[in-house]
């Protein structure tokens, strides 16, 4: 098991690993295991089984290896030994020297040439600035946060959790051991989370009626995935619309039906940045459902929680648009076929929404 443990810690470098290990008396010790090397040769070219039971440290198989293949060693690692002295005198600090510094530099006379070469110098913009910060990787919420952000539509939780903090008081969150029930306020965020967690248990070979939706909700209290005070927040009626929808009757008949599909997406930052640069950002995100109908077509659904006036649907989908957009790219591109439908369906109306 210790070797197999080893064996796992040597095999993850990608480059190149360093071992440490200390040794009360390293020459006597490697003297002492030469001469063993040289008395128990290797056996169907492996380290003598006597040796690997004598010693039982990492570091002493490490070195039987290295003192086994010294013909290789070069290829193999680079030992190095230090003594308690040496480490010391490196990690001593130098000795501080009390320099004038002001004084100095008050002596020095700089001409406007060289003044302007400083200044050009110092306040010298990189041209490509916004490739250093850009993230490598991030979700799809993520950017759909921002480019509200960038519109001035700031989420209400932000704009109310700003206007209740003092400028200059830095406040934290309550831990969880903490907290009272009268805390545990659960965000219209998080409701909808649990809105999504319904529909995703739902099986569409069911005929759903309220009692079967409410026993689905008393289930995940029962299986502790959510709590009573969650289960009070959903509305059994609108997971039971879901039900009624179109959708819902295109999923019973569907070939292949898939919920909750994590995926990776390679896109170019200039689309989400609206600037002309050439780095790529990975996106990560997860699609609700999507679905292979008796025509073979791919139909693609988000479920959306938001409130929306009936009448202004268009509202919602101008709001998610970029995002279903990213869905439907990541599906054909992964499936290497056309998305042919793609839907939000509205909690909050109980309908589902076509975007052309």
């Amino acid at each position: 098991e210790e070797m197999r443990i080893l064996y796992v810690a040597l095999t993850r470098a990608k480059e190149k690993l360093y071992i440490t290990g200390l040794k009360k008396d390293y020459e006597k010790e490697i003297e002492n295991m030469q001469k063993q090397v040289g008395r128990y040769h290797k056996v169907n070219d492996k380290i003598n089984y006597i040796l690997v039971k004598k010693y039982k440290k990492y570091l002493d198989w490490i070195l039987l290896v290295y003192l086994y293949e010294k013909v290789n060693k070069d290829q193999l690692l680079t030992l190095n030994v230090w003594n308690k002295q040496e480490l010391l005198k490196s990690f001593a600090k130098p000795k501080e020297e009390i320099v004038d510094i002001k004084g100095q530099l008050e002596s020095i006379t700089v001409s406007k040439e060289e003044l302007e070469k400083i200044n050009t110098i110092l306040e010298y913009t990189y041209t490509h600035q916004l490739s250093t910060t850009i993230p490598t990787m991030t979700s799809v919420t993520k950017i759909k946060q921002m480019k509200m952000q960038t519109n001035s539509h700031l989420d209400t939780e932000i704009v109310e959790e700003k206007e209740n903090q003092n400028e200059n008081q830095l406040t934290f969150n309550k831990p969880n051991f903490m907290r009272e029930d009268k805390d545990d306020v659960i965000s219209p965020a998080q409701k909808g989370t649990l809105i999504h967690l319904c529909m995703q248990r739902l099986d569409e070979t069911k005929e759903y009626t309220l009692e079967m939706i409410q026993d689905l909700i008393e289930d995940l209290v029962k299986r502790e995935i959510i709590t009573e005070k969650e289960a009070k927040t959903i509305n059994p009626y609108k997971v039971l619309q879901f039900t009624k929808s179109i959708i819902w009757e295109d999923l019973k008949t569907a070939k292949k039906v898939y919920k909750e599909r994590p995926f990776f997406i390679n896109i170019p930052a200039r689309e989400i940045y609206d600037e002309d640069i050439e780095e790529e950002i990975l996106v990560q995100g997860i699609i609700d459902l999507y679905y292979i109908n008796q025509k073979n077509e791919i139909v693609l659904v988000d479920y959306k929680t938001d409130y929306v006036e009936k009448g202004k649907e268009n509202e919602l989908v101008e709001k998610y648009i970029s995002q279903l957009e990213l869905y439907k790219k990541a599906l054909e591109e992964s499936l290497q076929r056309k998305v042919n439908k793609t839907y939000i369906y509205s909690v909050y109306l109980g309908k589902e929404i076509e975007i052309a």
